[in-house]
């Protein structure tokens, strides 16, 4: 079940609200849905861990953890999705993701050399900003939509499933 698979991976919630580093937020770790596995707080976190990976903000993993504790998303889900943009993804994502904001907004391209530098960003960081935060935007809410309506789906899926052969169980024995 994938319960079980995420609680293997999944650290607990005594040895987070345990540790020094977070002792600052007092007891805002303490609700039992930033934890628990249930189908809605964890197609939360799946919403909220898609969109903001792909906004391309520093301190993801931090601006994830914020929306999800008053949102009572699955903390952990949440905060581990936003590693789906990493190093190696950024740079198609960000690509991508200006492609879509300029065909949105109707700008034209500007030529990306074939190795990037400091200064050619700062200088041309006035002309792709706006296109790639739509972009980022759009992939990030399109990609929420789809992921929380996708684990509802399966969570749903599953539960029947396995409902169904608990009456075959039943059944057999009878």
């Amino acid at each position: 079940m994938p319960r079980q698979i995420l609680k293997r991976y999944m650290p607990s919630p005594e040895r987070i609200k345990r540790s020094k580093s977070l002792r600052f937020l007092g007891t805002i770790l303490h609700d039992p849905n930033l934890w628990h596995l249930n189908r809605h707080s964890v197609a939360r976190a799946m919403a909220i861990g898609l969109f903001v990976c792909m906004l391309p903000i520093p301190m993801q993993m931090l601006v994830s953890a914020i929306i999800a504790i008053p949102c009572r998303a699955n903390l952990p889900i949440s905060v581990g999705l936003v590693w789906l943009s990493n190093p190696v993804t950024m740079p198609p994502l960000f690509f991508i993701q200006y492609k879509i904001g300029t065909l949105l907004l109707g700008t034209p391209e500007r030529t990306i050399p074939m190795e990037l530098s400091l200064t050619w960003i700062s200088a041309e960081i006035q002309h792709i900003w706006q296109p790639l935060l739509v972009g980022s935007v759009l992939m990030g809410a399109v990609l929420a939509l789809i992921g929380y309506s996708a684990t509802m789906l399966y969570w749903r899926f599953w539960v029947s499933r396995n409902w169904e052969q608990r009456k075959l169980r039943r059944r057999r024995q009878s």
